[in-house]
């Protein structure tokens, strides 16, 4: 049997498929999991909604966990082939006790893990990560006697969920781009069922993954969708993720939007509907937020939080925002516009709205807020025993950078905030980024300015000096 502990990650579980666990350590997986949603729900037969990936191996891994979780005493519903979203739908639709999703989302080929959660709408924050860690590696297990069985075309039932209460009115034509991952046989049918015209781009589903990996934030995907867009002369370019719950935005002259940016758009447009609403929004994201002239007109509220699909969502839940945004394309919206939880193809539906209720195009739609420069999330190389020290030595350093007001580019730190990492920022309004990843071993780095790019490159330039001098760091996935 083999499980790498390193696998038990901040909110999921994520592994390279046999190098670091076989299909015992996963069954020994579903038997943790099975205990926990036991001991949570107080129930002996709790009924946990499964699902998986396309990826060639995600369907054996199901069987894996289903295996586990059965050995406990859960009663396992299958919805088989799906997307993250669509089983955090199911259940609400069902009425399960909790759900747990095999996919490794945008991770190359070669990864596994499990989505998993046990409150409607929500995925497991870090303390029930440490509790299911805890019991599967010393397999504190408990011995029952579940049920497993199919659900039957509920693939049918969350598209005609999406479609029925979205239809548009204008004939918006959409690059549909899902690189090959499973996202290829939902988001082109509900885009088409609420009244888009659909090119689609990569929608066959092929576990190789042959052109890109699905990954909104993979700059290969984003030049592909806009070389589609201009060629078709389209509306938009919506680019999903390998389990459907993100999406990245390309405008109608092929730029990419950053979704933090949409994510603003959204809210303006729901705040002249949603006065006084609250919108939660992750630490990688535009600082546009904070001043926005039309969501303090509309006396909106934007708290900047830690990053993560897992804390946003439950950020989203507890201060009952309207919605919540992050910078990698997870959108949150709460009643009346969703259940709460990351719903890539949803969020493009609200992308369709936005230009649905305005006579304009999404690039002159775009203009209306102030430009920034932004960087791409760039991501170094930095092992996962290192990464949070690493972090924390940072943190002290730029601290005392700011103490001392000692210039970037001439300008002075005058605000650090710590909830994920460290954020800090200038006088211009410009910042810098570092944090851990919460899902693979590497930091994450990014960097915005308003007034150039010259300054956005100076700050990226600054914070990697300070991490190549920590003799910690390796190779990153893209620079600028």
């Amino acid at each position: 049997m083999k499980i790498n502990q390193n696998g038990f990650r901040e909110y999921d579980a994520r592994w390279l498929f046999e190098k670091d666990i076989d299909l015992e350590g996963i069954t020994d997986l579903g038997k943790g999991l099975g205990t926990q949603i036991i001991n949570h729900t107080k129930k002996t037969n709790p009924r946990v909604i499964v699902g998986q990936d396309y990826r060639s191996y995600s369907e054996k891994i199901k069987k894996a966990l289903t295996e586990g979780l059965v050995s406990t005493g859960c009663n396992v519903e299958d919805v088989g082939l799906a997307l993250s979203p669509m089983v955090y739908f199911a259940q609400f639709n069902l009425n399960s006790d909790a759900i747990a999703m095999v996919t490794a989302s945008h991770n190359e080929n070669g990864w596994t893990g499990v989505k998993m959660g046990i409150k409607k709408g929500l995925t497991h924050a870090p303390d029930e990560m440490k509790e299911l860690k805890e019991i599967t590696l010393e397999q504190k297990f408990i011995n029952g006697n579940g049920e497993e069985k199919e659900i039957q075309n509920f693939q049918e039932i969350y598209k005609n969920d999406l479609i029925k209460k979205n239809k548009i009115k204008k004939k918006i034509k959409a690059v549909v781009a899902c690189g090959n991952g499973t996202a290829g046989i939902f988001a082109p049918d509900i885009l088409r069922g609420i009244g888009c015209d659909v090119i689609e781009l990569d929608c066959n589903l092929d576990w190789t993954f042959p052109k890109y990996n699905p990954n909104p934030e993979d700059l290969q995907m984003l030049h592909a969708i806009a070389k589609a867009v201009e060629e078709n002369k389209a509306d938009i370019g919506f680019g999903f993720d390998g389990d459907g719950d993100r999406v990245g935005v390309i405008d109608d002259k092929g730029n990419e939007i950053f979704s933090d940016k949409i994510g603003l758009l959204i809210a303006r447009s729901l705040s002249e509907k949603h006065k006084n609403s609250k919108f939660i929004v992750d630490v990688k994201s535009t600082g546009l937020y904070s001043n926005d002239k039309i969501l303090n007109k509309n006396k909106c509220k934007t708290i900047y939080w830690k990053t993560g699909h897992s804390h946003i969502k439950r950020k989203v839940n507890n201060e009952k925002a309207l919605a919540g945004f992050e910078k990698s394309g997870h959108f949150f919206f709460n009643q009346p516009l969703g259940y709460g939880y990351d719903d890539g193809i949803n969020s493009a539906i609200q992308v369709c709205h936005l230009l649905d209720n305005q006579n304009k195009k999404i690039s002159e739609i775009i203009e209306e807020i102030p430009k920034t420069y932004q960087s791409p999330t760039m991501s170094p190389y930095c092992k996962d025993e290192e990464k949070y020290l690493v972090v924390q030595n940072l943190i002290n350093e730029i601290e005392q950078i700011k103490n001392k007001k000692i210039k970037i580019d001439d300008q002075e730190i005058n605000e650090i905030l710590t909830v994920n990492g460290i954020r800090f920022t200038f006088n211009d309004g410009s910042w810098g980024l570092i944090r851990a990843s919460s899902n693979k071993p590497s930091l994450v780095v990014v960097t915005e300015s308003p007034t150039s790019n010259e300054r956005k490159i100076k700050i990226f330039k600054f914070i990697d000096e300070l991490l190549q001098k920590t003799g910690k760091i390796g190779e990153y996935d893209q620079k600028i």
